[in-house]
């Protein structure tokens, strides 16, 4: 007896500094991805929106994280019930874990897998921002986030992660969060914009990005955000998963990239910064669920296909009429969707597990467990999310008034505007936050 305890007690994992310090790191490149979403969807919006855009991601850094310590960080990776939900009470609080108290079968402290999940859980809610910009009123979003993560997020990264969970246990892959992030949020932006309906001249108006230098210093930030991202999800750097999944990031994006870029050139007969951006996102969504399971040469494959797919799907929303403001549905549901099936088709067997897909001699099993694996997150997350901004707009209301929406959110929801333009003649120096009527004039005809 004394020599099998011996043998277990050796070996059992213990702590390693390397994969903290490394798990610290990724966990800050998580957290830096919400600015750079916030600069990349601010950037996207038109000027008399652009504080709101940001704000809208910024409040979940606040909100999401308490969440997590009462109560988020159990349900999701508590004890597992029913393989529905967990729940572990010395989670809650995060009051009882002790500081060297190790994740079960990894070297890195519950603390530290604690925070690089909450990052996961801060950024999704705020995806779906996107899709609603210039019309919700700040305190329901505020409102929304509280009890989407509640309902929705935290069960559904039981369901994909936690030991226990119904898509865990069925060997639904999904490296870093295709389903439980990018479907998640789309399906989420896709149930909402059909409660609150579309935008003041959708179709009609211009809306054009008010800030392409924005734009792509968030993507910029996202792309270099998205390493912790990817890498960090295999929870240490030991045995060459997380390097292979950094290559496949980059290799990825870079590949969707350009394929967007060709894509829009033969369509539209240009390329834009808003399509290289906008490709980089694509990619890395498509990478995020696969790219533990396919080498280089799959990821490139991933990459162009999420390229161009993304950037034909950007389109359906003018012909089926649903009003995503900033492409969250042909990007992330899109992507998300992409990515988590052709795992079916490009998985080598061997990176992160033995699972093979069609391509490579493992016929159609993992396919099919992909699939269940989407179109349950996708179906749960879109009814859901539409009941809750259903049940939000018949209470408090989740629009601003057409008035507000035409005359600019910043001003009606943060009493602000992104720029200041009343100092720029050299004249008085108010600090006043009220629009000049020249300056007002001026920016109507910019957000025009």
């Amino acid at each position: 007896m004394a020599s099998a305890i011996t043998t277990l007690a050796a070996d059992a994992p213990t702590l390693s500094s390397a994969n903290t310090g490394f798990m610290l790191i990724c966990s800050a490149l998580v957290m830096l991805m919400t600015p750079g979403l916030a600069f990349f969807y601010g950037g996207m919006v038109r000027v008399k929106s652009s504080l709101n855009m940001l704000m809208m991601s910024f409040i979940s850094l606040g909100i999401v994280t308490i969440l997590w310590v009462l109560y988020g960080f159990s349900l999701a990776f508590g004890a597992d019930s029913g393989s529905l939900i967990g729940w572990t009470s010395d989670y809650v609080g995060l009051s009882g874990i002790g500081i060297t108290e190790l994740w079960d079968g990894y070297t890195i402290p519950v603390y530290v897998f604690a925070v690089f999940q909450l990052m996961f859980a801060i950024i999704t809610p705020a995806l779906i921002s996107g899709a609603l910009a210039d019309r919700v009123k700040f305190s329901a979003w505020a409102l929304f986030i509280t009890l989407w993560v509640t309902i929705v997020y935290f069960p559904v990264a039981h369901w994909v992660w936690g030991a226990g969970g119904w898509l865990f246990e069925l060997g639904v892959i999904d490296f870093a969060g295709g389903t439980a992030v990018h479907i998640n949020a789309g399906a989420a932006a896709l149930g909402v914009i059909l409660v609150i309906g579309k935008r003041v001249g959708f179709k009609k108006d211009p809306m054009r990005p008010h800030s392409l230098p924005l734009v792509m210093l968030g993507a910029g930030l996202l792309w270099f955000g998205w390493f912790g991202f990817n890498a960090g999800s295999w929870l240490g750097n030991d045995d060459g998963v997380g390097a292979v999944m950094f290559v496949n990031t980059q290799v990825a994006t870079a590949a969707a990239m350009l394929a967007w870029l060709g894509y829009e050139k033969l369509r539209h007969g240009s390329f834009t910064t808003l399509g290289a951006a906008s490709g980089a996102v694509a990619g890395l969504v498509a990478i995020t669920p696969s790219g533990g399971a396919v080498s280089p040469l799959g990821a490139i494959a991933i990459g162009v296909i999420a390229g161009v797919v993304c950037a034909m799907a950007v389109g359906l929303k003018y012909k089926f009429g649903y009003d995503d403001s900033l492409d969250v549905i042909g990007v992330h549901l899109v992507g998300g969707v992409l990515g988590s099936l052709l795992v079916g088709l490009f998985a080598t067997g061997g990176v992160q597990s033995d699972v093979a897909g069609l391509f490579y001699g493992g016929g159609l099993e993992q396919l099919g467990k992909q699939a269940i694996g989407v179109f349950a997150v996708l179906a749960y997350s879109l009814v859901a999310s539409a009941v809750l901004a259903f049940l939000l707009d018949k209470t408090m209301g989740m629009r601003v008034t057409e008035d507000d929406e035409v005359s600019g959110i910043d001003q009606v929801e943060h009493a602000e505007t992104a720029y200041d333009f009343s100092g720029a003649g050299g004249g008085s120096s108010s600090r006043s936050t009220a629009v000049p009527a020249p300056v007002a004039a001026a920016s109507k005809k910019v957000d025009a």
